[in-house]
């Protein structure tokens, strides 16, 4: 497989440490300057093929209404960014016995006044998303732009966490979260790291 960008050596165990603790982990800094404007270019050539999200069987739903383009091998840029997340589930896998086996992703853009409302990737453990990982693409944003990412962690304590430029959000898929109101563009990957029969120690 071509590579388009250096990795970006990444404190794994503190991610580990992180998901171990909160259930959540932060990376502020994901990619180099230059794949990101890549990946930024690649997601932004493809805007007119975006289409509006839906749950389940095709049903669009009141409670999100983000525009997606899911990931293929059309995308050979966003192709790189789930090669990294295919070495974190590695060790993710090391770390707490998930057997992820595969990844499932898309762009995503939510442009003014759209929203996605309280809810959980892998409720009551009804799916094979084991881990959720959302990645800022847009160059720049103001924290009044609204669009965080407001999640409940394992504890039960709620977190507010700002869409910022080349931050890498990765969390439990079977935590509450949602999307508030974006008054901006916001341009993101949102990926799952699946899994069949897969353990999580939740204590």
């Amino acid at each position: 497989m071509q590579h388009f960008f250096e990795p970006i050596q990444h404190d794994i165990e503190h991610i580990l440490d992180d998901l171990d603790q909160h259930g959540f982990a932060i990376v502020r800094q994901a990619h180099s300057e230059k794949f990101t404007t890549q990946l930024l270019d690649e997601c932004l050539s493809n805007l007119n093929q975006f289409r509006e999200a839906a749950i389940q069987n095709g049903v669009i739903s009141k409670i999100r209404s983000d525009h997606i383009l899911w990931i293929d091998e059309k995308f050979p840029i966003a192709q790189q960014h789930i090669h990294l997340l295919q070495e974190f589930s590695q060790a993710f896998n090391r770390a707490f016995f998930l057997g992820i086996q595969s990844i499932e992703a898309h762009f995503a853009c939510y442009n003014t006044g759209e929203f996605y409302a309280l809810h959980r990737d892998n409720p009551q453990q009804k799916n094979d998303r084991m881990i959720s990982a959302v990645y800022y693409l847009h160059p720049e944003w103001q924290s009044d732009w609204g669009g965080q990412l407001r999640l409940q962690d394992k504890n039960d304590q709620w977190h507010t966490i700002e869409p910022e430029p080349n931050r890498l959000v990765i969390f439990q898929s079977d935590l509450l979260h949602e999307v508030l109101s974006s008054k901006h563009q916001r341009l993101s990957i949102t990926a799952w790291l699946r899994s069949g029969n897969s353990i999580w120690s939740s204590e």
